[in-house]
């Protein structure tokens, strides 16, 4: 083709990015002016500078949350009917009567469809979503609503077509995504931001299992990662509208249990033992998605044809049962509700998390929060016949319900909220007390033998270092770069002490940082020590140059920058560009450094307790 054709082939693609940067343009400008008319300067500042608005911005991210819940579960629920047929209605994983043709094929389709979907995201949205976990941590509460619709498609193809995952995670990210959206209209402050994400993870949460309580202890110790009475009001208030939206609206299934008999001192024996199955077989269950994920990731180095064929996986299983599909809510009130022999039990225990392990590990986007619970309760209700065998006298369903809180507790890592749903699922406090015992347990042997919950290993293999939501992203925040004076003081390495002495006489600065000849940083002069009598003998300042070899750069953080100064035992520290080419940007002293490292920790500090002002 000639160069008149390839030019006249390629104006019709400038001329379609043009107008999208144009469109882009016009939108955020538009949004912009929608936000600065309904959040005028007076309301803004009455919200941020009230409780009770915060409060109030809790509640509505809540109900936002609960109605986005109620939606996506009602959607999930269309798509099963529309592959599985009406008997899905009663929950797929107790379906029965479907073509087994179907239950092979449906998650491998699903799997296809995602693929597809990930190339478009890939195209269009090509950053990875931030989680509320993570956009707690790291960036103080700033979520994207493109994330969450992002999150919230693929979610809901995962689940809908029957991989073993649950929609909480497409819950959370929406809720958190819209409380965080609402609070950045509020130009809230950093800490009330975090908190508000809170409030839309609780909503979210609790409207997921209609219970509120759970939903807001996971707000607490997931997502804002510290509790504080003054975020209890807004964080509760959000899980209680987010429950009372999703009983409304339906499209959500909340956990329900029989009746169970009181718990005795065999009972609280039993839940200990429960606990420490629990948490050994959460740490082989995280493990094994790992292991699975790196073994489809050799087998088969397509990542798009990675979910078509943990779909056929997936399906395959469920020739064995149907209860490996979707995330589990039947075939958990099967298991609470029906007696029976511990060998199918423990074959869909097995099953179920080969299933959730392939799913996860193959590339359907979901987690492992309502699988966890499933597994827990299998798990506790298969201990009971060993223990019946043995004399000891316990309730199957209460070792059911102790398995699923210890279980859940193990992966998750929310130890309050898992007995809180033992609580709201029986309204039995003396169970809670033995589904307490039962999530020490297991909470202490995950985090000794382990040491990460289910989220904050994925982080870890990623690369990240988050432990919990406490927020961490100020510290890479608060950078040399903006740290540092620029206004330094420079002299040549050759020049000659006596001019410098007229130059640079006591107490018209500190330090002057020493240049070569090329302009490179070669090195900090101590403008008192050059004074000195010790000096009298040195010809030129190139004697007495220090820290030569010892530089800040620009991107290093607070912290790195402090444990560069301990090593190499100095006051002060030259900012360079880079190390190859050493151009001087600034100097950082260690007593600012420090001084400023104090005040951002006291006010995170401030945040956490509900102190700021």
């Amino acid at each position: 083709m000639s160069a008149a054709g390839t030019r006249s082939a390629s104006r019709p693609a400038i001329r379609v990015r043009w107008a999208r940067r144009r469109f882009r343009r016009e939108a955020a400008l538009m949004r912009r002016r929608v936000q600065e008319r309904f959040t005028s300067s007076t309301l803004r500042d009455a919200v941020r500078q009230s409780e009770l608005g915060i409060i109030a911005l809790g509640i509505a991210a809540g109900g936002l949350a609960g109605l986005v819940a109620s939606l996506l579960g009602l959607a999930a629920k269309g798509v099963h009917w529309l592959l599985f047929g009406p008997e899905s209605a009663h929950g797929l994983s107790a379906i029965r009567d479907v073509e087994p043709l179907v239950l092979l094929l449906a998650p491998a389709a699903g799997g296809l469809l995602l693929a597809g979907l990930g190339l478009v995201v890939q195209r269009y949205w090509p950053r990875s979503p931030i989680d509320p976990i993570e956009a707690n941590a790291l960036h103080g509460g700033r979520m994207s609503l493109s994330d969450a619709a992002v999150v919230g498609a693929q979610n809901l193809v995962s689940n809908g077509f029957g991989a073993s995952v649950g929609l909480e995670a497409a819950y959370t990210q929406a809720g958190g995504g819209i409380a965080s959206r609402l609070g950045r209209a509020f130009g809230l402050r950093r800490g009330d931001l975090r908190v508000l994400v809170g409030c839309g993870a609780a909503g979210a949460i609790a409207a997921s299992f209609q219970a509120p309580l759970t939903g807001a202890f996971y707000a607490f110790e997931l997502v804002i990662g510290a509790y504080a009475i003054a975020h209890l009001a807004p964080v509760v208030a959000a899980a209680v509208t987010g429950t009372i939206v999703s009983r409304v609206l339906g499209g959500t299934t909340p956990v329900i249990s029989g009746g169970v008999a009181p718990p005795d001192w065999d009972d609280g024996l039993m839940a200990l033992a429960v606990g420490l199955c629990c948490g050994l077989a959460a740490i082989a269950l995280m493990r094994g998605v790992t292991f699975t994920e790196a073994g489809l990731r050799r087998v088969i180095p397509w990542s798009w044809l990675r979910p078509a064929v943990g779909g056929l996986m997936v399906g395959a299983l469920a020739q064995a049962t149907p209860a490996v599909l979707s995330a589990g809510h039947a075939a958990l009130h099967v298991t609470f509700m029906v007696e029976g022999p511990a060998l199918p039990l423990f074959i869909l225990l097995v099953l179920k998390a080969l299933a959730s392990a392939i799913s996860i590990g193959s590339g359907f986007r979901g987690g492992l929060f309502f699988a966890s619970l499933l597994l827990g309760a299998l798990l506790g209700k298969v201990m009971a016949v060993p223990a019946a065998m043995l004399g000891i006298q316990v309730d199957p369903l209460l070792t059911a319900i102790v398995g699923m809180s210890a279980f859940g507790a193990a992966v998750i890592g929310a130890p309050l909220a898992m007995t809180f749903i033992a609580l709201e699922t029986t309204g039995d406090f003396a169970v809670a007390g033995v589904a307490v015992a039962a999530v020490l347990v297991s909470t202490t042997i995950t985090r000794r033998l382990f040491g990460y919950s289910f989220a904050t290993w994925r982080f870890h293999l990623r690369g990240e270092a988050i432990r919990s939501a406490h927020d961490v992203g100020w510290l890479h925040d608060l950078t040399v770069g903006k740290l540092m004076r620029r206004e330094v003081r420079t002299v040549r390495s050759d020049t000659r002490l006596s001019s410098f002495r007229r130059d640079f006489p006591l107490g018209a600065t500190e330090y002057v940082i020493a240049l070569d000849r090329a302009d490179r940083y070669a090195g900090l002069i101590h403008v008192a020590e050059a004074h000195s009598q010790e000096a009298d003998e040195a010809e030129t300042v190139e004697e007495l140059i220090h820290l030569a070899d010892q530089v800040l750069l620009p991107a290093q953080n607070a912290k790195q920058a402090m444990a560069l100064f301990d090593a190499a035992d100095a006051e002060a520290l030259a900012v360079v560009d880079q190390r190859d080419t050493s151009r001087v940007l600034g100097l950082v002293k260690a007593s600012y450094l420090l001084r400023r490292y104090s005040e951002e920790l006291d006010k995170r500090r401030q945040d956490e307790l509900g102190l700021s002002a």
